[in-house]
């Protein structure tokens, strides 16, 4: 099935095919407000009245979804904090109901329409990454993933970029909250039966993601409390540590990306680390290499920083920059990748970082009694964070 799951996607996302169903959505609505209602609805049933491939690729995502909320995981799917439960809609429906809600008859629905869809299809290819086990050979599977995520953020697309790699969408996939966490540990060992070329992506990706989503529990959570940290993230701490000693056992003086994973990933708990014999080994063989390598990486006050970079779940970095561009009609090309690293060019990147963090001001979760953003741009932190990491790697 998921060979031809795959090439059912390979065929809608044709440049072609998005193109007619938002000419369609538009054309056929005597408003702006009556297109995002056919997008809404379409989303709602996974397009499965637009032909046989749509039909196919609905049933094909219902089984899926359904074998991975048996694994622990609801991908296409939020959580309802206040409600307890589970969103009956998709996070792209909720979304096309947020957008229909706020952007009325306003101009510019065909962008926003083409977001959406684009949206829709990357829960898809998120859902399609944890299934990559289930026949044929994984990492085989994970390229040809790689190969629908450029379809999709290739011509015929809204122009918004999500993810560089498909080795991310595992990331997307898992991170946000889930009211079970036996799933975590599963997927992990998965994943560790991938060879290093589709392992070390995965890595840099996790290290990074845990270093945030860490550091902001630490400040916002936890009151710096670094042991109610730990004991509240118990699924969270395998990851961080496989991530963390993967790119230890790779890592090259000319690898940039793997030095800034790493300082990143420290970050979230320099002690849990150096408590570590497998860590202090791997660290020790290369640690006046590694000190000197992290420096490039200590946050400043202008350049982009993911050090200065703090969220609750990574999944809500890349529904925040959603949400603004339907919101705008207007789409983003920085990806989640490019929040991640401060090695690509800064081209938007600290742009981007304020703007989801003025749009968590206005949507602040109530943590500890405090109403608190869920996304943070703080380069001041980041030194900080940098600063006592190093300190305790020096020690």
């Amino acid at each position: 099935m998921f060979d031809r799951t795959c090439a059912a996607l390979e065929r809608v996302l044709a440049p072609d095919q998005r193109r007619l169903l938002v000419a369609d959505w538009c054309a056929s609505a005597s408003t702006p407000a009556r297109a995002l209602h056919h997008v809404r609805d379409a989303l709602a049933r996974n397009l499965r009245e637009f032909g046989a491939d749509y039909a196919f690729l609905d049933r094909s995502v219902r089984e899926y979804d359904a074998r991975t909320r048996r694994d622990g995981f609801h991908v296409l799917h939020d959580w309802d904090g206040k409600a307890g439960r589970v969103n009956p809609q998709t996070i792209a429906v909720d979304v096309a109901q947020f957008a229909l809600d706020r952007r009325a008859d306003e101009p510019g629905h065909e962008i926003t329409a083409a977001i959406l869809l684009d949206y829709h299809y990357l829960a898809i290819l998120a859902l399609l990454s944890l299934r990559i086990w289930d026949e044929g050979e994984p990492g085989a599977n994970l390229d040809r993933l790689d190969g629908l995520l450029a379809l999709l953020q290739g011509d015929g697309g809204s122009g918004h970029l999500f993810s560089a790699r498909a080795a991310t969408l595992i990331l997307i996939a898992t991170a946000h909250y889930e009211p079970h966490e036996g799933g975590y540990s599963v997927l992990l060992e998965k994943v560790r039966t991938l060879d290093q070329k589709h392992l070390i992506p995965i890595a840099v990706d996790h290290a990074v993601a845990m270093g945030c989503h860490l550091r902001f529990g630490l400040e916002a959570s936890y009151g710096r409390d670094v042991g109610a940290m730990r004991d509240d993230n118990v699924a969270d701490y395998p990851w961080l540590h496989f991530a963390v000693e993967t790119l230890l056992d790779a890592y090259a003086p000319e690898n940039a990306a793997i030095a800034e994973g790493l300082i990143n990933g420290i970050t979230a708990d320099p002690s849990a680390f150096l408590a570590r014999a497998a860590f202090r080994e791997r660290f020790d063989s290369r640690r006046a290499a590694l000190l000197d390598a992290f420096e490039r990486f200590r946050p400043g006050a202008h350049a982009y920083s993911p050090l200065s970079f703090f969220f609750n779940f990574s999944h809500n970095v890349i529904k925040g920059l959603v949400v603004d561009a339907v919101l705008r009609a207007r789409p983003w090309s920085v990806t989640l990748n490019d929040l991640f690293t401060s090695l690509s060019d800064d081209d938007g990147k600290v742009d981007a970082a304020k703007t989801l963090m003025v749009h968590a001001r206005r949507s602040p979760d109530r943590i500890r009694g405090r109403l608190t953003p869920v996304i943070v741009y703080d380069p001041a932190t980041g030194r900080h964070a940098f600063g006592h990491a190093l300190r305790r790697l020096t020690e």
